[in-house]
């Protein structure tokens, strides 16, 4: 058979039909995104998240985390010193000459009660919190904080809220990518909100995000990106567990029917938390999909609404209740119920024996055609290579930085050992110069 190559006009039709040129995304719109802010979902789901608490954040304090510079301020109140961050420099620092115009300043001015409420919430959590604001935690800002999430003062809640990106984002570009609709809240309209979480030992291998489409789970995923080999002997009993999770908690009650969550299944494992809520939108990090391979995904059958409930009789949109009189009371029905306990009780008889005398290679075979893919990290996957790697590379930095950041004595021997650091090179440079000159 003769073959030609494709028209111009062949070849620019195959390129349409197979590569799309974007993603075929709904509109998202800013209440779908408000739908997924923490403070949104938390009051109906929170018998099933772990234990938080939700602090109001007010527009002095917004103010203050919109702040160039990082100034904190001293654990003791009264005395009102503070370790200032120089945003020129990036470094922590101190001018001497203005050390007098530093006291006068009240940090916490207009935000007095909302640090006492933080500090109080942290003491009534056990002392060790996990913060994050209504959408994004700062984890990549770890680096400020001894690379740990992990808070017990109210002031390394404030170095971490500051000092990232993500929770600049949830400030300044919450609504970036939406359809500005008339009706539709404004940016500065948001209830912006402080989640504090109980912290607690979470298995990151246990942490899968989930993919919901027209109100059916399409696919599911683990969030930490390295391989772990018992996973995979149980990745039909995961993905079974949190279909059930999302069947009886969250297919009918979330208010958008495309949305995307994090789950985490806990030791051992016969139940689900969830975690959190992220928008249908290509800002959701889809980690082992892409968005591309999830938008085409076909709708699983069965579920949802279709399911007939065979526990009511409805005749044109009216319940009909039948009483019945009591059948065991006739003779004939009681000696023939009696009679079907007892060929029963002989049936399981045989069950029991035949399942006894069955071999140790003999298998049950179970049906889980039906489960939405779960994707692990394979051995051999790239992703299974970056293991105690950090996650954000724009974040990383020098060592002498990482160093100081771990000295374990607080934010201000941090301050202190990053000044020696300084120090330390500054000497170094006059020296060299010196040496350089004879």
């Amino acid at each position: 058979m003769d073959s030609h190559p494709p028209s111009d006009s062949e070849s620019d039709s195959d390129d349409e039909t197979t590569t799309p040129q974007t993603l075929a995304f709904p509109p998202v719109t800013r209440q779908h995104i408000l739908n997924c802010s923490y403070h949104s979902w938390y009051p109906k789901y929170k018998p099933i998240t772990p234990k938080s608490r939700l602090i109001p954040l007010t527009s002095p304090f917004l103010d203050y985390l919109r702040a160039d510079s990082i100034i904190l301020p001293d654990d003791d109140v009264d005395q009102q010193q503070q370790t200032e961050w120089d945003s020129d420099s990036g470094i922590f620092s101190k001018d001497e000459d203005e050390a007098s115009d530093d006291d006068d300043v009240d940090i916490l001015s207009g935000w007095h009660d909302l640090h006492a409420t933080i500090g109080a919430t942290i003491a009534e959590l056990g002392g060790k919190v996990m913060p994050k604001l209504n959408w994004s935690a700062p984890k990549d800002a770890t680096w400020m904080n001894a690379n740990t999430m992990e808070c017990r003062t109210p002031n390394e809640i404030y170095l971490l809220l500051k000092s990232s990106d993500f929770v600049t984002h949830d400030l300044e570009h919450a609504f970036d990518d939406t359809e500005a609709l008339a009706e539709q809240r404004k940016a500065e309209d948001i209830p912006f909100h402080l989640v504090l979480r109980k912290s607690f030992q979470m298995n990151p291998s246990m942490e899968f995000r989930c993919f919901v489409r027209g109100r059916k789970l399409l696919a599911l995923c683990q969030r930490d990106l390295n391989h772990f080999d018992f996973l995979a002997p149980m990745q039909h009993k995961l993905s079974s567990l949190i279909q059930q999770f999302f069947d009886v908690r969250l297919r009918d009650s979330f208010e958008d029917e495309n949305f995307v969550f994090d789950c985490y299944v806990p030791a051992p494992y016969t139940r689900v938390w969830l975690v959190d809520v992220n928008p249908w939108a290509p800002r959701t990090d889809p980690l082992l999909f892409s968005w591309m391979e999830i938008l085409g995904i076909p709708e699983p059958m069965g579920g949802g609404e279709d399911e007939e409930d065979l526990s009511r009789e409805e005749v044109e949109g009216e319940f009909v209740r039948l009483k019945m009189a009591d059948p065991t009371k006739d003779p004939r029905v009681a000696e023939a119920l009696r009679l079907a306990r007892e060929d029963a009780a002989k049936d399981a008889l045989l069950d029991i024996a035949s399942l006894s005398s069955m071999s140790e290679d003999d298998e049950v075979e179970e049906d889980f055609s039906g489960l939405p893919e779960l994707r692990l990290v394979g051995k051999n996957d790239p992703e299974a290579w970056s293991f105690n790697t950090p996650k954000y590379s724009a974040h990383k930095l020098p060592r002498d930085v990482v160093d100081a950041s771990q000295s374990g004595e607080g934010l201000r021997e941090f301050a202190r050992e990053w000044e020696a650091v300084l120090e330390k090179r500054r000497r170094e440079d006059v020296e060299g110069g010196s040496s350089g000159e004879e």
